[in-house]
């Protein structure tokens, strides 16, 4: 773990499950000065064992903290601002760790928060939840997306403040975005594939051979299933949030497939069904080679009025944060060949 504490003030995670637990441990690692909460008394009495400050509600938990992480799910979001609203400093900034923006902005502005709202998504996980899959580990270094509203209207210190968090005790690299743009992107590269993978474990659990499959299956459907091992309860609820994003890219995904189908039926070619990523392919074979540290082109922008639109232009065309300093954000973009 290379980050450091950093300027950020007290830090409060209101839920610990694998993503508000992993955070909890990854700033307690970190030094920085976090109390947790969970609506459970068990996880509550499990993180404390791990060594986190703990209280029994969020009204404990949130009075006296600088930035509030709200690590809830999705479907508990809206009742849990509220609190937040009744119990943080006027002054607290808040933000989330939720994998879908729009409908959590909406849930921040009913509750009164959409001025200290600034929206954030670490982009890790795994099949596994609860605080006990939870590790320091999980969050460390990951890229993270952190959205603003399409006017740019949140307090930009507010924004430079969750920028400095994620690049600092977090280690991770930011692509600033809109809700929307995130919203889309995530739909592609997340909920999507949870519903794909899904539908394969169905196939296979509904199957006539499915006992003899499930003997021969081997790494291509271990790989391709992976994530429908997830809560069910947890992937229902993003894609049905999503459901804007979610639906119109899945209807892509079957006509693709029912062209693949046609194609098999009538003995046609399917040769460009399987190159047409070809240079999608070709980029994460050399990303592979390179590392996953390969540095960019450095770029800085300086924080003068209307930053952060022009961060979401940057990260959009592919840049990513990686720093705050007093009158600037470093960012690195894509080296041209």
């Amino acid at each position: 773990m290379t980050g450091d504490a950093g300027p950020t003030g007290r830090v409060a995670v209101v839920g610990l499950g694998l993503i508000g637990g992993s955070l909890a441990r990854l700033l307690v690692a970190r030094g920085a000065d976090v109390v947790a909460t969970d609506a459970s008394p068990s996880v509550r009495g499990a993180a404390r064992r791990a060594g986190i400050a703990v209280t029994d509600d969020v009204a404990g938990c949130v009075a006296g903290a600088d930035l509030v992480v709200l690590a809830v799910p999705l479907r508990a979001m809206a009742s849990v601002a509220e609190q937040v609203a009744v119990h943080a400093s006027p002054t607290a900034t808040i933000t989330d760790v939720g994998s879908v923006k729009t409908p959590v902005r909406a849930a921040m502005a009913d509750a009164g928060l959409a001025g200290r709202y600034v929206g954030a998504h670490p982009m890790a996980g795994t099949e596994h939840s609860g605080f006990g899959a939870s590790d320091a580990g999980l969050l460390d270094g990951v890229v993270w997306a952190v959205t603003v509203d399409d006017a740019v209207a949140a307090d930009t210190e507010r924004v430079a403040e969750v920028l400095t968090w994620v690049t600092g005790p977090c280690a991770g690299r930011v692509v600033v975005l809109t809700d929307d743009v995130h919203d889309e992107a995530a739909a592609l590269v997340s909920h999507v594939p949870h519903v794909v993978a899904t539908q394969l474990l169905n196939a296979v659990a509904g199957a006539p051979v499915g006992p003899v499959a499930r003997l021969l299956a081997a790494g291509s459907f271990r790989d391709g299933t992976r994530v429908a091992l997830t809560d069910p309860a947890r992937t229902e609820a993003m894609v049905t949030e999503n459901a804007t994003w979610v639906a119109p890219a899945l209807r892509k995904v079957v006509r693709d497939l029912e062209l693949v189908v046609h194609r098999l039926e009538s003995n046609a070619s399917v040769h460009d069904y399987f190159h047409a990523a070809d240079s999608l392919r070709a980029e994460r074979r050399d990303a592979a080679g390179k590392g996953a540290d390969a540095p960019g082109e450095p770029v800085a922008v300086p924080r003068t009025a209307g930053w952060p639109a022009v961060l979401v232009e940057r990260c959009t065309a592919g840049a990513v944060v990686v720093g705050l300093d007093d009158d600037t954000v470093r960012l690195t973009a894509p080296r041209h060949a």
